[in-house]
C-alpha cells in the first residue's frame, strides 16, 4: 500500500498509513445505511462494525456484552465460598497487588463486603521488600488470623505462598497468565488460565472481581438476600481497566462507558479527592483515568505505603479520602522527579546497547523499583519495540517488561522462567515483571529477544502513523467531536480517531511554555484550526513548525474540544506533520 498523501517520512521519521479502498468502501456504505457522518462511519468501518451492528456499538451496555459469570471455571465454587465466610462471620484479608488494578479489585470486595455488614482486612505487599503477589511470611501470618484469603490481581503463580496459608481457605481473583499447574487454593478464577478459552483474557483483574460480586449476588438473590446495587462499583472498574491497558473490547467498552458515567456523579469519596487534586474540572474521559487519577493511585505502591491507593478508593470517609488524595499526589510529583533520571540514564544505555533489535533493555545498580515499569513504557513508546528495565540489587534484579501490539510478552516471560534463564517471571501480553540473576542478566536478555523476534517484534523503525482519512478545517467542528466520542472509549486496542489535513497553510506558531507548540493553519477557503502539540521541541516537530516558511503542510492528530472561558471550540491535538 502506497504511503497516504505521499508521507513515506513525516517530520517525527514515520509513514503515513490511512484506510485502502476496501475500507474506503465499507465507510462509504455505513454512511449510505445509517446516514451517520463520514468521519464517523471510517472509524466504525476501522473496527470492523457491519451495519446491523452499529447501534449496539454506539451504546454498549452491560445487558448486552456482560458475560455469565460460570463461563469462568471456579466462579460459582468462589462465589458460595466467599458466602459462607459472611454467613459464618468469618475473618476475611483481601491480599492485593499494590498497582491500580490490584487496588481497585481490593476496594470493590473491601466495599461489596462493607455494605453486607462485613469488615476485611487489607493487604498488599510493599514492593521492595516483598515484591509482587504473595509470598510466605505472609500468607502465614494471614491464615494464623482469618479463615478465607482473597488474593487478587496476583496469586496465580504463587504456589509455595499459598500453599504456606495452612488453615485458611484461599480464592485467587486473578487475569495473569497461568501455567500448566494452579496453585493449591480452594478456588483460581481467573480467564488466562490454560484451560480456559481465552474468550475473556481482555479483562483486567477488577473486571474478574465484579464477575465474582455478580455471581456472589446472584446466589444471594437465590437465597432472598439483596446484594449491594453494582452499577455503583463500575468507577473503579473503569479506573481499573483504563490504568491496567486493558483492551477497550467487548465488555470492556461497557465498563469504561458506564464506569465514567458513574465517576461523572462523584459519589465515591476517594475519586473525587483524587480527581480534585488533580484538578479535573470536566467530565472525566478515558485520558483522565489513565494520566491522571491511575499514576496517583499507582504512586503509593511505587514510592510510599503500598496501601495507600486501595485505602483511598475503598474509603468512605471525605477527610480520610482528601488526606489520601494529597498524600498520593505529593509522591507522584516525587515518582516524576525519579522516573525523569531513571529515564535518561535507561535511554542512554540501550542507546549504547543498540535500538535495531526486537527488544531494547538496560540495567543498573540504584535505580527505584518502583518506576522502572513506567521507564520501560517510555523506551517501548520511544523505539516501537517491546522494553524491560531492570534494577540490579546484589546479585539479583528486578524487571518490568512492556510490549508492543502484535507481542506476546508473559508468555515469552514465563517461557524464559520455565527455561530457568529467569528466577520468576510472569504477566499477561502487554506488561511483565521478572527476577533475574545478575549473572544470567545478559543470557536471559538475548534470549527474550529470540523469542520476541519470532513474533516480529523489532521489525518496524519508528512505526506507522495510522489515519483514519481527511479533514478540512471548516468540517471540524464541535458536533463532528460529539459524534466521533460515539465510538468510544478510545485506549488499547481502540485507538482515539486520527485524521489528516492536507495541503495546510500555517498562519501563525507559537512556542507555549518550555517545549510545546501552538499553531494556527488554514487552507484555501478560508477556514482555520487552532493545534497544540505537548513535547513538541522535545523532537523535530516544533523547531521546523516554528520557522513556518512559505510552503504547505500536511497535519494528522486527534480532534477535541477546548472549554475555555465557558466557549467550547475546536482543536487538533497535533501528532504529526509532512511537507505537502
Amino acid at each position: 500500500m502506497s504511503a497516504y498523501l505521499g508521507v513515506e517520512t513525516s517530520l517525527t521519521g514515520r509513514r503515513w498509513v490511512g484506510p485502502g479502498a476496501l475500507r474506503e468502501r465499507q465507510a462509504e456504505a455505513l454512511a449510505q445505511a445509517t446516514r451517520l457522518p463520514a468521519a464517523l462511519c471510517a472509524v466504525l468501518a476501522a473496527r470492523e462494525v457491519e451495519p446491523e451492528g452499529v447501534e449496539a456499538y454506539l451504546a454498549p451496555s452491560l445487558r448486552a456484552l456482560l458475560p455469565d459469570p460460570r463461563r469462568l471455571r471456579d466462579m460459582e465454587r468462589a462465589a458460595e465460598r466467599l458466602l459462607a465466610a459472611l454467613n459464618a462471620r468469618e475473618k476475611i484479608a483481601v491480599f492485593a497487588d499494590y498497582d491500580v488494578d490490584g487496588g481497585s479489585s481490593a476496594a470493590l470486595l473491601l466495599v461489596w463486603l462493607r455494605a453486607l455488614g462485613h469488615d476485611a482486612t487489607l493487604y498488599i505487599p510493599d514492593r521492595i521488600d516483598e515484591g509482587y503477589g504473595p509470598n510466605e511470611p505472609a500468607m502465614e501470618a494471614l491464615a494464623q488470623d482469618h479463615r478465607l484469603i482473597l488474593c487478587v490481581d496476583c496469586g496465580t503463580l504463587s504456589h509455595g505462598p499459598i500453599a504456606a496459608a495452612k488453615g485458611a481457605d484461599v480464592l485467587v481473583i486473578d487475569h495473569h497468565l497461568g501455567s500448566e499447574t494452579l496453585p493449591p487454593a480452594y478456588a483460581v478464577v481467573n480467564p488466562n488460565r490454560q484451560d480456559e478459552p481465552g474468550d475473556l483474557g481482555h479483562l483486567c483483574a477488577a473486571g474478574v472481581v465484579f464477575l465474582l460480586l455478580v455471581e456472589a449476588n446472584r446466589q444471594l438473590r437465590q437465597n432472598g438476600v439483596q446484594g449491594p446495587d453494582l452499577m455503583g462499583f463500575l468507577d473503579l472498574v473503569a479506573l481499573a481497566t483504563v490504568a491496567d491497558v486493558a483492551p477497550l473490547i467487548g465488555v470492556n467498552r461497557a465498563f469504561v462507558r458506564q464506569g465514567l458515567k458513574v465517576m461523572g456523579q462523584r459519589g465515591r469519596p476517594g475519586l473525587v479527592a483524587l480527581s480534585d487534586v488533580g484538578r479535573i474540572d470536566s467530565a472525566p474521559t478515558p485520558y483522565h483515568l489513565g494520566f491522571v487519577l491511575g499514576p496517583r493511585v499507582n504512586a503509593g505502591g511505587r514510592i510510599g505505603a503500598a496501601d495507600l491507593g486501595a485505602r483511598l478508593l475503598s474509603t468512605s470517609n471525605p477527610h480520610e479520602a482528601q488526606q489520601l488524595a494529597q498524600r498520593l499526589d505529593q509522591l507522584n510529583d516525587d515518582r516524576r522527579a525519579i522516573e525523569a533520571a531513571v529515564r535518561e540514564e535507561a535511554l542512554a544505555q540501550a542507546e549504547r546497547r543498540g535500538l535495531d533489535g526486537p527488544l531494547v533493555w538496560a540495567a543498573a545498580e540504584g535505580w527505584h523499583p518502583g518506576v522502572i515499569g513506567i521507564v520501560a513504557a517510555r523506551l517501548k513508546e520511544a523505539t516501537n519495540r517491546p522494553a524491560v528495565v531492570i534494577a540490579l540489587d546484589g546479585a539479583e534484579g528486578k524487571g518490568s517488561a512492556r510490549s508492543v501490539a502484535g507481542v506476546d510478552l508473559g508468555a515469552s516471560v514465563q517461557r524464559l522462567a520455565a527455561e530457568g534463564l529467569l528466577v520468576k517471571g510472569g504477566g499477561h501480553r502487554m506488561a511483565a515483571g521478572l527476577t533475574v540473576a545478575r549473572d544470567k542478566l545478559e543470557a536471559a536478555m538475548e534470549r527474550l529477544g529470540e523469542l520476541l523476534a519470532r513474533q516480529g517484534a523489532g521489525t518496524g523503525g519508528a512505526g506507522d502513523l495510522r489515519l483514519d482519512g481527511l479533514l478540512m478545517p471548516g468540517a471540524a467542528t464541535v458536533e463532528l467531536v460529539e459524534s466521533l466520542e460515539q465510538a468510544g472509549p478510545f485506549g488499547q486496542a481502540a485507538p482515539a480517531p486520527r485524521f489528516a489535513f492536507p495541503s495546510q497553510a500555517v498562519l501563525d506558531a507559537r512556542r507555549i511554555g518550555t517545549n510545546h507548540l501552538r499553531l494556527r493553519f488554514g487552507d484555501r477557503g478560508g477556514a482555520a484550526l487552532e493545534a497544540v502539540a505537548f513535547g513538541a521541541f522535545d523532537g523535530p516537530l516544533g523547531p521546523a513548525l516554528e520557522r513556518r516558511g512559505p510552503g504547505l503542510w500536511h497535519f494528522a492528530g486527534k480532534i477535541e474540544v477546548n472549554s475555555w472561558g465557558g466557549r467550547n471550540r475546536v482543536q487538533l491535538r497535533l501528532d504529526d506533520a509532512a511537507p505537502a
